[in-house]
């Protein structure tokens, strides 16, 4: 019991500091520092690159379907996020059509 109450109160602790710390650390009135500008602008592209590359990762090109709807998938989300510029809508558009294409028994 004891030790569960501990954990709990750890996790409680960090998951504050994690909320606060940025503003403890960026409270005075101003600029951000160019490190965090900068990571501001890499960071999002960085993410979705590496989400895209763990989402195909397992893609088998001798199996039946030779990882087309993934791919298919990736284009699409490509495709609507060039035409709309709407990252939401990639997203979800992409989602559904990817899910219509393997649940809909095209392949």
């Amino acid at each position: 019991m004891i030790h569960s109450l501990l954990l709990l109160l750890v996790m409680a602790a960090v998951t504050l500091l994690t909320r606060a710390l940025p503003f403890l650390l960026f409270d005075r009135p101003g600029e951000l520092p160019d490190w965090i500008s900068w990571l501001g602008r890499v960071l999002p592209p960085a993410i979705m690159a590496l989400l895209v590359v763990y989402c195909l990762r397992n893609i088998d090109l001798l199996s039946a379907s030779h990882g087309l709807p993934e791919l298919l998938g990736v284009a699409a989300a490509a495709l609507l996020h060039l035409w709309k510029g709407n990252t939401m809508l990639s997203i979800f558009g992409a989602t559904v059509f990817y899910m219509l294409l393997i649940q809909g028994g095209l392949f």
